[in-house]
């Protein structure tokens, strides 16, 4: 049995480092496992039965989560809140919308920077798209958590690294058909939508559309200074999915 397990998480380690990008799968792999262990998911009974679940979710959503009139008034206590909040999700849409957005657009991003420099600009983005949502909501006592901020900065890089690359977009006032775009017409049509999805937030804070629009453009801001003396990469269409005709 020893073996068996020995040889089997050979195999997985194997496999992952041979991926062409092993740390967009393991920040998916961290962020589901988290999920999965915390109150959200709803899966593990050690937090309480449904009457006790809410407050329980509510308690270790502050704990861990970006409370901004906490971080504020406490800034070397709650320092880390930014970082830690990056791998806590809110429920199984917040999850797999977001895990989605990293799988598409995360991996050709780390290849085109490379696994360390791909991990560092992930959180460090993602701390700063937290902390200005933070700073414009300083005395909000809202919990705020999610990996959204880091997964649009990666847009932002995404955008500016590939801007002729097409990708598989949902429209739904064509009846959620996937049709294929190029990432300069997808990326900042959703950037405008944050932008006026911010905008009409006036109850105060509630989806970080904010966090968004910081992410993404701190992302690329990034790309631009960072890459903009070396030559781009141009690179073939991503593959459609399986049944899907590439245009």
């Amino acid at each position: 049995m020893i073996n068996t397990w020995s040889t089997t998480a050979g195999r997985t380690l194997r496999a992952f480092r041979g991926a062409p990008a092993p740390m967009t799968y393991a920040l998916i792999a961290v962020c589901s496992l988290i999920f999965v262990l915390g109150p959200a998911s709803g899966l593990t009974p050690a937090y309480g039965s449904t009457d006790a679940l809410p407050a329980a979710q509510r308690a270790y959503f502050r704990h861990w989560g970006v409370v901004p009139a906490r971080l504020f008034d406490e800034p070397v206590r709650e320092a880390l809140t930014p970082v830690t909040a990056l791998f806590v999700h809110g429920s199984w849409v917040h999850l797999i919308g977001n895990m989605l957005f990293l799988f598409v657009f995360g991996i050709m991003t780390e290849e085109r920077m490379g696994r360390v420099e791909f991990t560092l600009f992930y959180v460090c983005c993602g701390y700063l798209a937290l902390l200005g949502y933070a700073a414009a909501n300083a005395t909000s006592e809202q919990s705020l958590v999610g990996a959204s901020g880091a997964i649009s900065a990666v847009l932002g890089a995404f955008l500016y690294l590939f801007p002729r690359a097409r990708v598989t977009s949902l429209l739904p006032f064509l009846f959620f058909l996937p049709m294929r775009f190029p990432a300069w017409v997808v990326l900042p049509f959703w950037a405008a939508l944050q932008w006026l999805a911010a905008g009409r937030a006036v109850e105060g804070p509630g989806v970080a559309y904010l966090a968004h629009l910081v992410g993404f453009g701190v992302g690329f801001g990034y790309a631009w200074v960072r890459y903009r003396r070396t030559t781009k990469v141009e690179c073939a269409p991503a593959p459609a999915p399986e049944g899907e005709n590439p245009s």
